[in-house]
């Protein structure tokens, strides 16, 4: 893994741990959660208990030995969502000694989902999410074609060859609807969580129409909701709101939705090369998902939205803070364009900057506040 950078520094993780009691690092399973803990716990005192192993749950049997032992050290505890009662517990220990650093929590799921840890430990706790590999860590060591085509996990992102990480991306769709999604208590049938996640594919990049979506699925809206909720909080798609901004069109009003790691959209389309993937309609939205979730995780205190008015103009990501905007607009050419609805839009919202995201070999500018940049070259101050 030469060339890696961490995607959470490690110098955030020990200024969350310097503040809060708990510091909690989420994010899908498999992105490298466990390999970052490790890393860290290396260099501090601290023990580590991985929650799908049996041995390492049983010596949680009886907490408060447990604690008087290791009170003096960082408790690190893996897969978390596996015990969600346990957050009560980890509130009476935290109120009897507060000091900051005590316990490093790691999960599969979203703040959302792990209900117990925002009710139980309000106040106590720290989050940082942690994504599958964004393209400015492993620029060093894999081109932005194969990140695209594989996606950012790991074991995906550096197999030895596309083939290997194919397989991989596969175990990981059928290990995640027959184990990890019954493991969060969810009693969703595989047939029915499979046909929807490739139908969602399949409306990858568009709108929600939620009567259109359920009578494809075969759900009722209820349920597809429920689903689709799932779907979010265990990092496998995002919903992207369309924008607040108070402009004097008609704007369309549902999310858009994105399966959040291309190489997943990809497996569950059957598009196992990158020759197969310029080749197929699904290319072009592909882009713009990848383009997307690397701008969005890479900002993440910039609000993250997109605009459509009701005559067709469009902003793929508008990515606002403390009143600033940016607009991008995703194009899978060497030479992209701009439309006449992005030029409009541009014009009404007076963004600090106007981006078009394309696989082009250096940023250049097309017209006055407009940048045609590739990926890699994009940084917004946090400041």
């Amino acid at each position: 893994m030469h060339g890696y950078v961490p995607r959470i520094a490690e110098a955030e993780i020990n200024r969350a741990l310097a503040r809060s009691p708990v510091v909690a690092i989420l994010g899908p399973r498999q992105c490298g959660k466990s390999t970052l803990a490790r890393t860290l716990l290396k260099k501090i005192p601290a023990v580590y208990l991985d929650l799908q192993d049996r041995v390492d749950r049983n010596k949680l049997s009886e907490p408060e030995l447990f604690f008087d032992r290791y009170r003096d050290k960082l408790i690190c505890l893996d897969e978390i969502q596996l015990l969600p009662e346990f957050f009560q517990v980890l509130r009476s220990e935290i109120d009897r000694n507060r000091r900051p650093g005590r316990f490093l929590i790691l999960g599969s799921a979203s703040r959302d989902l792990i209900r117990q840890s925002t009710e139980s430990l309000a106040g106590r706790i720290a989050y940082l999410d942690l994504t599958p590999f964004m393209l400015q860590e492993v620029a060093g060591v894999s081109p932005w074609q194969d990140i695209w085509l594989r996606g950012g996990f790991p074991e995906s992102a550096l197999a030895p060859d596309d083939p290997d990480s194919f397989a991989w991306r596969l175990d990981f769709i059928r290990t995640f609807m027959e184990r990890d999604i019954p493991a969060l208590g969810l009693n969703i049938p595989v047939p029915v969580i499979e046909r929807l996640w490739r139908l969602l594919a399949h409306y990858h990049g568009q709108t929600v129409n939620y009567h259109k979506f359920a009578a494809a699925a075969d759900l009722s809206i209820p349920t597809l909701k429920k689903y689709l909720a799932t779907l979010e909080q265990t990092y496998m798609i995002r919903l992207l709101p369309p924008t607040e901004a108070n402009l004097k069109k008609r704007l369309v009003k549902s999310p858009k939705i994105y399966l959040r790691d291309s190489g997943i959209l990809h497996a569950l389309l059957d598009v196992d090369g990158y020759d197969t993937l310029l080749a197929n309609p699904i290319a072009g939205p592909s882009w713009e998902g990848f383009v997307l979730e690397n701008l969005i995780a890479g900002h993440p205190r910039w609000r993250a939205s997109f605009v459509r008015t009701s005559n067709g103009a469009e902003i793929d990501l508008l990515l606002e803070r403390s009143g600033r905007r940016h607009l991008f607009e995703c194009k899978l050419s060497k030479a992209p364009k701009a439309s006449r609805g992005f030029h409009e839009l541009v014009d009404d919202l007076q963004p600090e900057g106007a981006w078009i995201i394309a696989p082009a070999d250096e940023p250049y500018e097309i017209s006055k506040n407009i940048t045609v940049c590739p990926p890699l070259d994009i940084t917004l101050p946090e400041g």
